[in-house]
This record gives C-alpha cells, sequence and structure tokens, in this order.
C-alpha cells in the first residue's frame, strides 16, 4: 500500500508510522514540520524492518497555500495512495475572550484547511487499486453534545469542522472507489494531552491509540463510509 501520514514526527502519527513499516510492501509518506523527529523515525524504521520504505516531507502544514503538486515537487513520485490519514493538528488553549484572529487563523489552517487542500491534491491518486481510505482525525471535544472544556473553544471547533467536512465528502465521493471516515478521540497520552490538561494522565497511550487507528484505516473502508465515531475512554 503507499500510505501518507500527517502529523508523524510525534505522539500517534509517529507511531501509525512505524506500524505501516513493518510492512516492506508498503511504501509510507511521513509529513511533518519537526525534520529531526522524522529522521529519527525513519531510522527506527529502519531498525525495526531494514526493508521498510519510509519517505520523510517536512513540510508545515499550517500554511493553506500548499502546492499544487506537494509529493512531486519533492521528488516523491507515486501513481497512488491507499490510505491517507490526516493526523496532523495544533491546539490552542485560552480564555475566549483571550483569543485574537491569529489563533483562529493558525488552527483552522492546520486542522481544516491544509486537511481539505491534501485530500483536494491527493483525491486524483485514489481508488486505483481496490477501495482507498481517507482517515480524518477529529476530536471528542468536537462532537456535538459530547462534554465541553473552557479555553479549547477553537480547537475543538476545528474539530466538528474536520467531522463535518468528512460526512460532506463521504457523500461527494461516494462512487470513485474511496471512503472517508473520522475517528473522534478522546484523551490520549500525547503532548496535545498535555497541552489541553496539564498534569492528566491518560489510560490510553498513543501507541495503543496508533494500533486501533492502523487497523481501521487498513480495513474500514470495505464496512463504512462517512462515518463519525467516538475513541475514548474517558472524560476527558
Amino acid at each position: 500500500m503507499n500510505v501518507i501520514i500527517t502529523g508523524a514526527s510525534r505522539g500517534i502519527g509517529y507511531e501509525l508510522v512505524k506500524l505501516f513499516a513493518t510492512d516492506p510492501e508498503n511504501k509510507i509518506i511521513a509529513i511533518a514540520r519537526n525534520e529531526v523527529n522524522l529522521n529519527k523515525l525513519k531510522k527506527e524504521c529502519l531498525e525495526i524492518n531494514q526493508e521498510s520504505n519510509v519517505i520523510v516531507l517536512p513540510f508545515d502544514l499550517k500554511n493553506i497555500y500548499i502546492p499544487g503538486a506537494l509529493l512531486k515537487q519533492n521528488g516523491i513520485e507515486v501513481d497512488s495512495v491507499d490510505v491517507l490519514i490526516n493526523n496532523a493538528g495544533i491546539i490552542v488553549n485560552k480564555s475566549f475572550e483571550e483569543i485574537n484572529l491569529s489563533d483562529f487563523e493558525s488552527v483552522y489552517f492546520t486542522n481544516v484547511f491544509s486537511v481539505a487542500r491534501l485530500i483536494q491534491q491527493v483525491i486524483p491518486l485514489m481508488g486505483k487499486n481496490g477501495r482507498s481510505h481517507v482517515v480524518n482525525i477529529s476530536s471528542i471535544g468536537g462532537l456535538q453534545g459530547s462534554a465541553k472544556f473552557a479555553g479549547l473553544s477553537v480547537y475543538s471547533s476545528s474539530k466538528a469542522a474536520l467531522a463535518v467536512l468528512t460526512e460532506c465528502l463521504a457523500e461527494e465521493f461516494k462512487d470513485k472507489n474511496v471512503s472517508f471516515n473520522c475517528l473522534a478521540l478522546g484523551a490520549v497520552q500525547t503532548e496535545m494531552l498535555n497541552e489541553a490538561f496539564p498534569g492528566y494522565k491518560s489510560p490510553v497511550s498513543a501507541k495503543q491509540m496508533a494500533e486501533f487507528i492502523f487497523h481501521f484505516a487498513s480495513t474500514a473502508q470495505n464496512f463504512m463510509n462517512g462515518k463519525i465515531i467516538p475513541v475514548s475512554l474517558s472524560t476527558p
């Protein structure tokens, strides 16, 4: 499979790349801002499997103006994409009265706009080798009726937008051999969780959640489309 994973330099994305890399037939394109961590990740994958095929692409998805040929401009040639996991995300934790326009722009550019732009680029390559899968990683806080927390209005609302975008694209591309699904994650022990809830300890590790997403991304496209699925053990 050809797999693209964003937010690959830490946390869940980092662990996801390692899981896909265990199969030498997978080509994984790992996208993140932190080039040092990406290179460390590639080295770890080679240690796990010397035949692993991980291509690292340092790029800041906060830049809404993703070039029209992001992969090709960086020397990455792929004829097809089987799985796209939009895992990258950023958070702002401050009271609504303190939030400014740049906070909204920063979070929405990364959590929503860059996802839409990347899908636009990748969708022509999908559905060529059987049913492809776009998995958008949202948050339980982005679901209507879920518990909400002070200070996370920008983040949670951006994740709500991502969930609805998933439903829209599932309908628009339902005849194109591509499934779109969204996982609304609860607390996972990552750096982002610490930014949102300093000192809170989650019962779920990044590796454990990555294992769930790995299996979901690899198989669920054959059973569901346009679903927003809560994946949470705790609140937060």
